[in-house]
């Protein structure tokens, strides 16, 4: 596998079934390893009481470095993760490093592949 890109690689990610602190907690950590549209103090927050609420992000693999740690999760949480090949790998990776991380479903397409997965504390 190639280590480094010329150019981005983006993968999207919701994450969904987990409060608010626990998404911030997933994002904090991939934010430690790649660029992202995620801001330090772009703080998840809950915006209606009742509907769930899914969270965001944008990352750029091909911006990888070095940081973060397992992170602790309160419960588990559910992540919708897409890309290219090549950035879905390495993304998983990163997952695998952080968390213990459960294959619930992988679609795979031409150009892409999608993975649903639950993330928890390793």
């Amino acid at each position: 596998m190639d280590s480094e890109r010329a150019h981005p690689e983006p993968v999207s990610v919701e994450l969904s079934g987990c409060t608010k602190e626990d998404a911030r907690i997933v994002f904090d950590a991939l934010c430690a390893r790649f660029p992202s549209d995620r801001c330090a103090d772009d703080v998840p927050r809950d915006h209606h009481e009742v509907r769930p609420t899914v969270w965001l992000g944008t990352f750029d693999v091909a911006g990888f470095h070095e940081g973060g740690r397992p992170a602790r999760l309160k419960a588990p949480v559910t992540a919708d993760v897409q890309g290219g090949y090549w950035a879905i790998d390495r993304f998983r990776e990163t997952l695998d490093s952080l968390f213990t991380v459960q294959d619930l479903c992988t679609t795979s397409g031409d150009q892409e592949r999608e993975l649903h997965v639950r993330l928890e504390n390793r």
